[in-house]
């Protein structure tokens, strides 16, 4: 039966895949690549396959159409349903005629693959279907969140409290949960901390985590929230993609 192995590599630098995740991809056949239009993801990923494959190993790379997800959309968690599926099909199609029947296939995926990331969820519909017989296995990775308190130096929770992670699409809608001081915010790609500037808060803030392209921004919001705007503006500006994320602190 045919085994895909979903492999966390942290948030962009080399540096932060785990002695796992090599370990993982050094048994792979056949890479699956989901095509990107930032061709900074996909250098970064070749870097990662040149300094840690074995002597004579070299998956085959396979590149994966992507379909393109409705942003228009009126109703948020029906389109990304319906973008799922139409990927679980592209990724059928890539397996069923590219992974031999006793195949290793592996998918690498920013981050770790449990947090804000939908390989696992594409792989869940596409054994439910069952058109495609397969076995995965996920590696965990690095994540932002953890990449961000190290660079700051700081822990995620305080003494006791709870942390809660949320999208900049909640956090816009609804804003601080009322009992949760400590608040970590992604998938944001409007700034929606301004919705809560008014707030004693704190905010640590980071862009391209572990890369050489890393920006690090750290105080009250509504101190550095300006800075922030445009340090962000500019860096999407340069390199036409941004990641980051950010935690808010009650003070």
């Amino acid at each position: 039966m045919r085994r895909l192995l979903v492999i966390g590599i942290g948030p962009g630098g080399p540096g932060q895949i785990t002695v796992e995740a090599i370990a993982a991809l050094n048994t792979v056949d056949v890479l699956f690549e989901i095509e990107r239009p930032a061709a900074d993801l996909t250098l970064a990923r070749a870097e990662i396959c040149r300094r840690y494959l074995g002597p004579g190993r070299g998956p085959r790379v396979v590149r994966v159409a992507e379909p393109r997800r409705d942003r228009a959309a009126g109703a948020y968690a029906a389109a990304v349903e319906d973008w799922r599926s139409r990927r679980a099909a592209e990724w059928e199609r890539a397996i069923s005629r590219q992974l031999a029947v006793d195949g290793c296939g592996g998918f690498l995926v920013w981050g770790d693959p449990s947090l804000y990331d939908g390989t696992i969820g594409v792989l869940d519909e596409m054994q439910a279907r069952g058109s495609v017989e397969f076995g995965y296995e996920v590696i965990p990775g690095i994540s932002s969140i953890h990449a961000l308190t190290a660079r700051h130096r700081i822990s995620l929770n305080r003494i006791g409290g709870a942390v809660v992670v949320t999208t900049g699409r909640r956090l816009a809608q609804h804003g601080l949960p009322d009992d949760v001081d400590d608040v970590v915010v992604m998938l944001d790609g409007g700034c929606s901390f301004r919705h809560v500037i008014d707030e004693p808060l704190e905010i640590y803030w980071g862009a391209y985590l572990g890369t050489q392209d890393e920006i690090l921004v750290s105080g009250p919001l509504a101190a550095v929230a300006d800075e922030i705007e445009r340090k962000r503006a500019e860096a999407r500006a340069r390199k036409g993609w941004v990641m980051d994320c950010y935690l808010l602190r009650r003070i």
